[in-house]
Parts: structure tokens; C-alpha cells; sequence
């Protein structure tokens, strides 16, 4: 195992920015927890209520809000971000394995598809017809890419994805196993009592830098494309029906549904579970709670909550019972508020 290499704290703000305060010489070279961490490693904090679990950790340096107090004796880079300066560290510590050019002796690819000469194949997979497959691409193992599919510069296909004919996927995507991209959505018409299959023409159409959580699904259009924009990130498990539209830089967490037709704006945060309904439309800078329900469009920014809070069984079942009824109880209000109405103005 080659060693892993070191980086002053001097070298990690001069690319990163922040203030160092302390020695510029120590070097640091992997993220650690506060409990873990060894003198070679960084620890970062960004509540200020764990700055006390400071004077007991082992690390060599710790990577501090704005807000955190002078008095601490550990090497820091103070920044306003810490999440997101944690995550630029951690990204330099822990790069991306490269593409390993070559084509597997059990891998599939049909003689009209192109494939860049630095990507990598690997045992299983199958490229179909036409096929475009960019610069520095990594296909895992036992992959599909169906007929006229183009994937972009540096995107890596963990083991296991599906991608059907006609799809579009941008560059330096990440996309993780089992995911399904281009399935058909689920378009049928009734007649007579049964139901009859509306043939899914579309595609989908997947930005630059999205990246996609093992077992999620993004089905193709029915006659347009289902569009995903640049900087997306999908968490594991969601359900993306036909021609959707999901903005630029919008996250959505685990277990989300998206029903057909639906528009998610840009910079938006979906909970996990919450459900969208079909034909909607979600504006930009929109966060929606974990577990809701959305089944009209939002038109202003703001964060929107419809989760009926837990309770113990008993209390939750008495309370479902009052909400039933809350319709009839509004009514009787209007019409309380009617009499007294009536009777106030037939006062002398």
C-alpha cells in the first residue's frame, strides 16, 4: 500500500483560502473524527456547542467557524464554512481513483459505438449501438448502456447500472449501483376496463457534476425529455417519473417520489420521503420538509412542512380522529359565528 501523501496547513489554505492560526508547519493527511483522529489528521467543527470535545482530541489541526473562540491550543483554520471547507479537504485527501484505460476481455461493445481510448470498461458491461463514451470514463462492472447513449468526459458508472437507448449523460457525473436511467415511465390510458400501454418515446437528459444514490430511478419521457440539470445530487432509493424536470444545484434525499410531469426549481432541498405531485410546478430556493406531501405548485421560495407530528399510538389515534372531523367543526363555527352576528346587530 503506497503511502499516503502529507500537506501543510500552510498549502492547504493557500489553496483553500481561510485563516491559519498556529503552526503553518504541521502536516496533516486524512479527515478523521473528533474521537479518532490521530496527529495527522484534521478534525473539523461546525457547532460551536462541540468546540469543548477540542481539548481532548488527538488531532494535528481543526478546521473552525468564525465564531469559535481564540482560546484553543490546537492549529486551526478558521473559515466561514466549515461543512463546505471540511468537504474541499477531504475531496484533496481522498481523490478519485482514475480511469484505468482498457476494455475487458468479457466485456461487450458493439463495433459502432465509440469509446474514448483513455476509458475503462470493465468485466460484464455491455455498450450498445452507437454508443458515445467520452474521455476518462469509468463503466463498472456489468453494466448496461443502451443504443445511441452518449456519457460525457470523467462520469463513473459504479457496478450495475442500467442505462437505456437514447439517454444523455453529462460529464463528470457519479453515478452509483443499481440506479436505472431511461426506463419507461408509467404512461397507460384506460379503455374499456383495461389499461393500454402509451409507448414512452422520450428520453433523459442529465446535466454536468450530478451525482445519483444506489437504486434510484429516472424514467424517460413520454415525448420529451426527463431533465435533470448540472449539479444535482440524488441520494439513494428515489423515484423520478417521466418528464420531469429537476433544476440546476437542487438536492433531494432519500426516498423522495416525483410524479410525472413535475417542475423543481433550481437550489431546491427535498426531505426524504416527501412526495411531489404530478404536473406541479416547485419555484426556485424551495426546501420541503422530510415526509410531506406536496400536491399543488409553490410559487415562492421558503421552506414548506406538512408532516403530522408523532405521537404515542393512543394520542395519535384520538387526534386522527379530531382532524376528520375538522371540516363539520369549521362549519358549525361559520354558522355559530352567523347567529352572533345576527344577534349582535338585532341588539337596541
Amino acid at each position: 500500500m503506497s503511502r499516503r501523501k502529507s500537506y501543510r496547513l500552510a498549502d492547504i489554505t493557500a489553496k483553500f483560502g481561510g485563516e491559519l492560526i498556529g503552526d503553518p508547519g504541521v502536516r496533516v493527511s486524512q479527515v478523521a473524527t473528533l474521537e479518532a483522529a490521530g496527529p495527522t489528521d484534521v478534525v473539523f467543527i461546525s457547532r460551536p456547542r462541540y468546540l469543548g470535545q477540542l481539548s481532548n482530541t488527538k488531532a494535528g489541526a481543526a478546521i473552525l467557524g468564525a465564531d469559535a473562540p481564540e482560546a484553543q491550543s490546537i492549529a486551526r483554520i478558521v473559515c466561514a464554512n466549515p461543512y463546505a471547507y471540511f468537504a474541499n479537504v477531504s475531496a484533496l485527501f481522498n481523490p478519485a481513483a482514475p480511469a484505468v484505460p482498457g476494455v475487458h476481455k468479457t466485456a461487450v461493445v458493439d463495433k459502432s459505438a465509440r469509446v474514448d481510448k483513455t476509458s475503462s470498461i470493465a468485466a460484464a458491461a455491455v455498450i450498445g449501438k452507437r454508443v458515445r463514451i467520452g474521455r476518462r470514463v469509468q463503466v463498472g462492472a456489468g453494466c448496461f448502456v443502451g443504443d445511441d447513449t452518449a456519457i460525457g468526459d470523467d462520469t463513473v458508472l459504479h457496478s450495475n447500472v442500467s442505462v437505456y437507448h437514447g439517454c444523455q449523460i453529462g460529464m463528470r457525473c457519479i453515478v452509483h449501483a443499481g440506479v436505472v436511467i431511461g426506463a419507461d415511465g408509467f404512461g397507460i390510458a384506460q379503455e374499456a376496463g383495461t389499461w393500454k400501454k402509451i409507448p414512452q418515446i422520450g428520453g433523459v437528459e442529465i446535466g454536468d457534476d450530478v451525482e445519483i444514490g444506489a437504486n434510484t430511478t429516472i424514467d424517460r419521457g413520454t415525448l420529451d425529455n426527463t431533465l435533470i440539470g448540472e449539479g444535482v445530487k440524488l441520494d439513494n432509493q428515489i423515484q423520478i417519473a417521466h418528464n420531469v424536470k429537476i433544476g440546476a444545484h437542487t438536492a433531494i434525499a432519500a426516498c423522495v417520489g416525483i410524479a410525472g410531469s413535475a417542475t423543481i426549481g433550481r437550489n431546491c432541498a427535498l426531505g426524504g420521503a416527501a412526495m411531489i405531485y404530478g404536473h406541479i410546478t416547485i419555484a426556485d430556493n424551495v426546501s420541503v420538509s422530510a415526509g410531506t406531501l406536496v400536491m399543488k405548485s409553490l410559487a415562492q421560495p421558503g421552506t414548506y412542512t406538512g408532516v403530522y407530528p408523532f405521537s404515542t399510538h393512543q394520542r395519535w389515534l384520538k387526534n386522527a380522529a379530531q382532524l376528520r372531523n375538522l371540516d363539520e367543526l369549521a362549519e358549525r363555527v361559520r354558522e355559530l359565528e352567523a347567529k352572533l352576528g345576527k344577534d349582535k346587530g338585532s341588539q337596541p
